[in-house]
């Protein structure tokens, strides 16, 4: 047999989840000159692409052009798709070491975090994950059911999802018809009741995670008055002293933007976004049917921790909200996999910059993580590059140093296809593309997605 990573005899490599952080990874095995890799991918959905199909908002389609990356490494003929292929259901660890020399898992962040407080799992009280799946159209979250009939609408934080969640809320349908939202989607939101909707932030202004494009838009919505309280956008004597002694010009921007907020920027609008800051949720109280009527809220003030980062602490001031429907929008954490040690505290796979160790250190012989599952929910799209070059770097090295399985098959398709027959490969999924892109051509939208994959599969006769 002649040597492993020659072109006639590569290294093997399975990833396991085909979002960013797991084509950003082939990418970057593709690159390497010395070396042949063979990379098939595999996702328990028959499409690829991860969050940018199912997490990034659908009147942001810039930002999934990003795909067009990604289909040039798929067409590298050293990977491979497959698709509709659940790892811990059609295959496991176990398979994969017959197989590979390597296994990478790049399975994202999947549940949200909770919030901890009373009244949580009301009627009516969802996570802001479940919203955006279910209006991306994800087949796991197709059959969810939103009342929208509720005039006023809590969305507890204020990053990018939360602010996702707020302006799909506040659009009016003229905004929404030209994107791939589901068609579902669409048709409930036409119907929607939403009047008032409150963003709460537990910290100040600025330290608001939304990005600036996110809270710029908020500004020029069609039918929608987006509104800061002046007493909220003063800032504390700790975040006005940690800008003048660490200025950031995105921060200033953003507080240029929220300030113009002041007095609303609609007068003409229908709907109503409040942006609030330095309060938190301590309580959600229910009606005699058991769906939420409203919200306890506390005021928060700020103060420096011994890291010099600035923490919400509550004050004697409370209130008490009427709303109908709450979203919490605090931050996603991973699942655990089957064999892989895990991080339950942290919501993350145990490892060392990104090769997969137990709880006390002790690496994990050819496996390895990528993108969320390895660092937590940070960052944007791009931030999975540099992650998945350190992982692949690891990677190249055990190689090379003989620290990898020793996979006694060649061709793992066989036992795939065997698993799962009903397996989507990447010219399956482009096919899937193609007869989206143009149901979508005929109503002047991007795209309309099926969503679910009996759908899929019965479009390609699987």
């Amino acid at each position: 047999m002649s040597t492993s990573g020659t072109e006639a005899n590569p290294w093997r490599v399975a990833v396991i989840g085909a979002g960013p952080a797991g084509f950003y990874a082939a990418e970057h095995f593709f690159k390497q000159a010395d070396i042949h890799v063979q990379v098939d991918v595999y996702d328990r959905l028959p499409t690829p692409h991860g969050l940018v199909r199912a997490g990034v908002a659908p009147d942001h389609e810039k930002i999934k052009n990003v795909t067009r990356v990604f289909d040039r490494t798929a067409s590298n003929p050293s990977f491979r798709f497959f698709g509709n292929v659940e790892y811990g259901k059609h295959v496991s660890l176990d398979d994969l070491k017959q197989y590979y020399h390597l296994v990478y898992f790049s399975t994202g962040a999947q549940v949200d975090r909770r919030l901890g407080i009373d009244g949580e799992d009301l009627n009516r009280s969802h996570s802001a994950t479940e919203f955006v799946a279910w209006y991306n159209g994800h087949p796991d979250f197709r059959d969810l059911k939103f009342d929208l009939s509720q005039e006023s609408v809590a969305i507890v934080g204020v990053g990018n999802v939360a602010i996702d969640v707020a302006r799909i809320l506040c659009k009016t349908v003229d905004e929404l018809k030209t994107t791939d939202i589901a068609d579902y989607a669409l048709n409930a939101l036409a119907q929607s009741n939403v009047k008032e909707v409150i963003l709460m932030g537990r910290r100040g202004p600025a330290q608001a995670a939304f990005t600036l494009k996110e809270v710029k838009e908020m500004g020029v919505l069609e039918d929608a008055s987006s509104i800061t309280l002046p007493e909220e956008m003063t800032l504390d004597e700790h975040s006005a002293a940690q800008l003048e002694e660490t200025p950031d010009r995105m921060v200033s921007k953003k507080l240029d933007v929220l300030n113009t907020f002041i007095g609303g920027t609609n007068e003409s609008g229908s709907r109503t976004c409040q942006i609030r800051f330095l309060v938190s949720p301590t309580a959600i109280h229910g009606d005699e049917n058991g769906g939420v009527q409203s919200i306890d809220v506390v005021r928060n003030r700020l103060v420096p921790s011994d890291s010099g980062r600035l923490s919400a602490r509550s004050t004697d001031e409370r209130f008490n909200w009427p709303v109908g429907l709450v979203f919490r929008s605090v931050g996603y954490r991973g699942v655990a996999l089957p064999d892989i040690p895990f991080n339950d505290s942290w919501g993350v796979i145990h490892n060392e910059s990104g090769r997969i160790t137990d709880a006390d250190g002790n690496v994990m012989e050819g496996c390895y993580a990528g993108g969320w599952i390895k660092r937590g929910p940070t960052g944007v799209i791009g931030t999975n590059k540099p992650d998945a070059v350190e992982t692949v770097k690891c990677m190249i090295e055990d190689l090379g140093s003989g620290n990898h399985f020793n996979p006694v098959h060649e061709d793992a398709s066989e036992m795939v296809f065997a698993r799962q027959p009903a397996t989507f490969t990447y010219a399956d999924w482009q096919k899937l593309d193609e007869m989206e892109s143009s149901r979508g051509e005929t109503q002047g939208r991007p795209r309309v997605k099926f969503t679910s994959v009996q759908e899929m599969e019965a479009a390609l006769g699987k």
